[in-house]
This record gives structure tokens, C-alpha cells and sequence, in this order.
């Protein structure tokens, strides 16, 4: 099931779960607690964490969602941070999400959302708190099918890494065409190579339609030599490059961060398309070098432009062998850009 991040009120998303970033007393604070509480119903869902209190930092438990869009609030208590015993910190942390995303299995939720737990007045530093919520969550989904949304309310309760956001904007800087200067569009080689291709078609339609008809003794060709000879099916492509690089199809869409009944989709039919996150989300989990990206997409119509930040962001990301889906996310949603993966 896909990880995404949103930059959204959590009280209102319409998910099975939303946690609670919660004081081991489990009363009514400030912030994001205190807002779920007023969303929820402060008295009833007070009442309901007095009887579950108190839990020790790293705890879970777990409430109706009263008067909220969803059905449950799972109270996580995450650790004061303190960088003289940053390991310890990281590990109540882990478990603060390890813990929510447990309770959430065990009541059936198919959906669950997490702030970015001990990030505000508890003094996580947010590059790391993000690292450890996704570090987390990645290892959770990994033998788990359940849909997971970071929330943030905005950028600066959002942190990447200095140093990864400095190496993308240098690229971004060194190869984005910015479509509103006046110069003319720079095309990537697969585009040229998907123009070439195209016109060499138009031109075959506009020869004599005898040549096309007839083999060389004069006989009909079969409706199905003609098939034989169009290029390989999307579909057909992927599971090839899946069985080459020695991968099973739950590999696959876990690392690219995709829905698994989208998967079975493109799977199992044929002729069926998928968008171009989609493609590319696959190319990262397959771990494709550019030119085979280039040829993935083009098997999809499809082509990286530097005439879009979306696809030079990627591109550095592939150019650079790094192939983890959440962080090319994180740098995505930093631009605010569309994430890879997802349901479609």
C-alpha cells in the first residue's frame, strides 16, 4: 500500500486512523494534540484516554474518533529529544510509530495518518524525525498492506536533508529549462528517438499499401505476422525486467511505492496504460539505469523532459543510483511536486 505526505488538516482526512502525538498523561494539549481533541469532542475522547492512562513514551493506545471523519485515534507518546542520548531518542521514536501502525493491523484499518511525531515542542530536530518516521514506516509496509499519509501543516514543520536539497537544486540549476524563458525547448534522447519512431511510421502508411499487403511470393500476410511485428506490450516489458533482475512482484510494488490491486491492473491487462508517475515509480523500484527508464516510458508513450521540474528531480535521483521511492518523495513534495506511486 502506498506512504505519501500531505500538507493537509489532519482532523480532517477521511482515514480509518489518525495518531495522536501524545503526553504520556494522555490529557488534552496544545497543537496538533490539542486540535484533535477539539475535532474529536474534548470530553468524550478526554474520558476515553483517562481510562488508558498514563503510557510510557514509545506506547500506543487506542480511541474512538468520536465526532472526527475517522473512525479511530491512536495516542503515540513520542520522546522529549535529547541530543547527549540522540540512539535512545531515535528508538522511543521508532517504536512511537512501530506501535500505531501495530495498533492500527490489529483493528482492521486499511488507512492510517501520523504528524510528524515529536517534531513541534518536543524538540526533534525535523530532518531527523522525518528520517526516523520513514525509515519506520518503509520497514512496517514491507510485510504489511496498509495505506499511511504524513501530514504536515506546512513547510516548516517539514525538514529534508541540507545536503540532499543542495545537490538536487544543482542539478535542477545545471540542466532545468525553465519554459517561460525564451529559448527553445531541449529535448532528452528518448524524445528524439519516440519523434524518430513516429515519423518513420507515418512515413511506411504513405508508401504503397501493396508493399505492406504482400510477401514476397504474392501471398496475403496474416493479420497476425502484422500484429507480431508492433512493439512489445507495456505490461509484457515490465514482467520481463521483473524476471531479470531477479525481483517478485511484491518486491516491486512495495519499492515503488504503488497500490496493490494498481499492480495487479497492469498485470494483468495488456493494454492498459499507467500514468507517468506510475511508470517511473516502477523504474525506480527495478532500479533501471536512465536509458532504460527512457525505453520504460517510451514502451508507455510517455518521455523525461528537462522542460519539467518533476522530471529533472527524478532524474537526478536515477542518474545518481539512489533509488529509495520516499526520498525522492520527500525532495518532491519539498518542491511541491507530485509524488510517485500512489493508487493510479
Amino acid at each position: 500500500m502506498p506512504f505519501t505526505i500531505v500538507r493537509q488538516d489532519i482532523t480532517k482526512l477521511k482515514v480509518d486512523a489518525i495518531v495522536n502525538a501524545a503526553n504520556t498523561e494522555l490529557q488534552m494539549g496544545g497543537g496538533v494534540c490539542g486540535a484533535i481533541f477539539k475535532a474529536a469532542g474534548a470530553a468524550q475522547l478526554q474520558a476515553a484516554c483517562d481510562k488508558l492512562a498514563p503510557i510510557k513514551t514509545g506506547e500506543a493506545v487506542i480511541t474512538p474518533g468520536f465526532d472526527l471523519p475517522a473512525k479511530f485515534v491512536i495516542h503515540a507518546a513520542g520522546p522529549v529529544y535529547h541530543r547527549q542520548n540522540a540512539a535512545k531518542s531515535e528508538k522511543l521514536l521508532r517504536s512511537a510509530y512501530l506501535e500505531s501502525l501495530r495498533l492500527a493491523i490489529e483493528n482492521e484499518c486499511e488507512s492510517i495518518a501520523f504528524p510528524l511525531i515529536s517534531s513541534g515542542i518536543y524538540g526533534y530536530p525535523k530532518d531527523e524525525a522525518l528520517q526516523v518516521a520513514t525509515s519506520a514506516i518503509h520497514d512496517f509496509l514491507i510485510d504489511h498492506d496498509i495505506d499511511v499519509t504524513l501530514v504536515v501543516f506546512d513547510k516548516s514543520a517539514f525538514a529534508v536533508s541540507r545536503e540532499l536539497l543542495g545537490a538536487v537544486e544543482s542539478y535542477i540549476d545545471e540542466h532545468y529549462v525553465d519554459t517561460h524563458q525564451m529559448m527553445r525547448r531541449k529535448l532528452l534522447d528518448v524524445e528524439h528517438q519516440a519523434i524518430s519512431k513516429a515519423d518513420e511510421r507515418i512515413s511506411r502508411l504513405n508508401e504503397p499499401a501493396l508493399e505492406y499487403m504482400l510477401d514476397p511470393i504474392g501471398a496475403p500476410t496474416s493479420l497476425d505476422d502484422l500484429v507480431g511485428n508492433l512493439d512489445e506490450p507495456f505490461s509484457k516489458m515490465l514482467m520481463r525486467l521483473i524476471d531479470a533482475k531477479g525481483m517478485t512482484d511484491v518486491e516491486v510494488y512495495k519499492r515503488a511505492n504503488l497500490d496493490r490491486k494498481l499492480f495487479s491492473k497492469i498485470r494483468s491487462n495488456k493494454g492498459y496504460m499507467p500514468s507517468k508517475r506510475t511508470v517511473i515509480a516502477l523504474a525506480v523500484a527495478l532500479k533501471l539505469s536512465l536509458d532504460e527508464t527512457d525505453d520504460l516510458l517510451e514502451r508507455a508513450g510517455y518521455a523525461l523532459s528537462h522542460a519539467v521540474k518533476f522530471d529533472v528531480i527524478v532524474e537526478y535521483f536515477i542518474a545518481h543510483g539512489k533509488y529509495d521511492v520516499y526520498e525522492i518523495n520527500e525532495v518532491l513534495f519539498e518542491y511541491d511536486q507530485p509524488l510517485l506511486g500512489g493508487c493510479r
